[in-house]
């Protein structure tokens, strides 16, 4: 995906030089253009590089819109800053980071749920993360109850036979 920004970049600054050069202009507007030009490739390769390594903000996440579903992986709440969360979509190959607003009631709903989910074993599930009008009545972290144990089978012929001491069954 970076490759592709930054060849979309690239075609761009290409487009501006050479509609530079070729404009009707003194020759130090056309060297101050390409001069821009030259400069504005290495500078939004160092800024989408740079963007990579950082969370991206839960509001800016269009490719998610419809997802209603997520396992949380990680989590770091910093209060009164932000709630940093990795998580694992379905159809993702990757983990994504996401930075959510600082949010107290959601801060203790996230930090609850990592405790129910520790407590039994289970993981943290976020629900309807990536929707703009959230149902604040919903909870938006959740810990997954345990599994069922798998069913008993029962033999085809009970084995135990209990007799009275009269004899009768």
């Amino acid at each position: 995906m970076v490759l592709y920004l930054f060849a979309i970049s690239l075609g761009l600054a290409t487009a501006l030089a050479t509609i530079a050069i070729w404009s009707p202009r003194a020759v130090w507007i056309k060297v101050g253009a390409l001069a821009i030009a030259a400069l504005f490739l290495p500078a939004t390769y160092v800024s989408v590089v740079d963007l990579l390594s950082r969370p991206k903000p839960i509001a800016l996440e269009w490719q998610r819109a419809g997802l209603t579903e997520a396992k949380v992986i990680g989590a770091d709440l910093r209060e009164g800053e932000a709630i940093y969360v990795w998580l694992r979509t379905p159809g993702a190959a990757e983990p994504r980071a996401y930075v959510l607003p600082w949010d107290r009631k959601l801060a203790e709903q996230l930090h609850g749920a990592q405790r129910e989910a520790r407590a039994r074993g289970t993981a943290v599930h976020a629900r309807n993360l990536f929707e703009g009008d959230q149902d604040r009545r919903q909870p938006m972290f959740y810990a997954l109850p345990q599994s069922a144990l798998p069913p008993k089978e029962v033999p085809a012929q009970n084995p135990i036979v209990l007799e009275s001491p009269g004899g009768r069954r």
